[in-house]
């Protein structure tokens, strides 16, 4: 019921994992396999699960072949041999495509989750749509980033029909650490973005934090291993301060370029709902000039060197490793 509390829900027995199962095909598919749906198909594989996975990009399948999986040449192959699906797809446009090919295929019965950041609108359309053929949809988007998701460091705000999630569960708890029930189908993403709120301010506030400490004297690693211990320190602090100071932003786990449809995402909600948010409209302008200085397919740590960029560029000082 909307307004309802959220539930979190963690790691389960084996016996409760083995009831949630539906009488449907055992395996699990994933249908996107990018950044966050690899890193999922990995660990479900992990988990024991039998994993069925589809992606457009050949390499994508070939590291689901990798990790123990079983790549799949279409949607539809992914549909017939899964009862239940996860979506991690990059765009609108992908859910749209992929919802066609699902509704083609016939595969009554299918539970797919959700767990791409898109417009809740776009995500009902899929729903209903998928809704007409047989199928049922879930709103799921996921808390982390793609280092975390690695780990199974995830929360998984679901939305949508109880009973869906509940056969679902087995599912979540193979890549997620948590699971929060977040009440009717559109939740989910309402959730994730007030939590992408918080995620670019203390992103942000996180490079300003150690730049004022290097420019102090102060050694950047040991700043990251003292704040992150202390009041001042935050989720992304602890993950994303160790990259600025590693100036490791190639491997990145949230592009800025992806980054950028999520800040759109947040800045509509805030229009719509007249809500006065001048830390988030203060970020922005770092994030686009990041795009702007060629970060686009670095992860949003970058913003640290958008920073450095503004006081003249690198200050030579002690950096390293923070261990």
């Amino acid at each position: 019921m909307a307004g309802a509390p959220a539930r979190k829900t963690t790691r389960s027995t084996a016996s409760r994992k083995s009831a949630a199962r539906p009488a449907r095909p055992e395996g699990v598919g994933v249908i996107g396999l990018g950044i966050m749906g690899s890193a999922m198909s990995a660990n479900l594989v992990k988990a024991g699960f039998e994993v069925f996975g589809y992606d457009p990009v050949a390499a994508a399948r070939t590291r689901l072949r990798k990790a123990g999986g079983a790549p799949c040449g279409s949607v539809a192959e992914v549909a017939q041999r899964s009862g239940r699906i996860v979506l991690s797809l990059p765009s609108e446009k992908a859910l749209e495509g992929v919802c066609e090919e699902l509704v083609a295929a016939g595969e009554k019965g299918l539970i797919l989750a959700e767990t791409s950041t898109l417009p809740e609108a776009a995500k009902l359309r899929a729903r209903d749509a998928l809704a007409a053929a047989g199928m049922t949809l879930l709103d799921c988007p996921l808390s982390g980033t793609g280092a975390q998701a690695l780990t199974k460091d995830l929360a998984v705000y679901a939305s949508g029909d109880a009973g869906a999630i509940a056969e679902f569960a087995a599912v979540f708890e193979g890549f997620a650490r948590a699971r929060y029930d977040v009440g009717d189908f559109g939740n989910g993403i309402r959730m994730k973005l007030v939590a992408n709120l918080l995620v670019a301010i203390h992103n942000l506030s996180t490079a300003e934090a150690i730049l004022l400490g290097e420019r102090s004297g102060l050694d950047a690693a040991q700043i990251v291993r003292v704040v992150a211990d202390g009041a001042g320190g935050s989720r992304m602090f602890q993950v994303r301060g160790p990259m600025m100071v590693d100036r490791s932003w190639d491997k990145a786990t949230m592009k800025v370029g992806v980054w950028q449809k999520d800040m759109r995402l947040i800045q509509e909600a805030l229009q719509r709902t007249d809500t006065p948010a001048p830390l988030f409209a203060a970020s922005m302008p770092i994030y686009n000039a990041a795009m702007a200085l060629g970060h686009a397919e670095d992860d949003t740590a970058a913003v640290y060197s958008v920073l450095e960029h503004m006081v003249g560029g690198r200050r030579k000082g002690k950096r390293g490793k923070v261990g």
